[in-house]
């Protein structure tokens, strides 16, 4: 039962590689989340700081 138990186990690992493997060739290899940015590494926000701002409306 437990050599069943482990060939089933590896037969589960290979097919996971396998499909990971797969679709990240098909989403052409990129990672699949976009990479975050925040405000302080975006060059237009901080090209916007030095502008004038606008009056706040109480």
């Amino acid at each position: 039962m437990l050599k069943v138990l482990l060939v089933v186990a590896v037969i589960a690992v290979v097919v996971w590689f396998l499909v990971r493997l797969t679709l990240r060739r098909l989403d052409g290899g990129g990672p699949s989340r976009p990479r975050v940015i925040g405000p302080d590494d975006d060059p237009d926000f901080l090209r916007g700081l030095d502008g004038p701002r606008k009056p706040e409306d109480d």
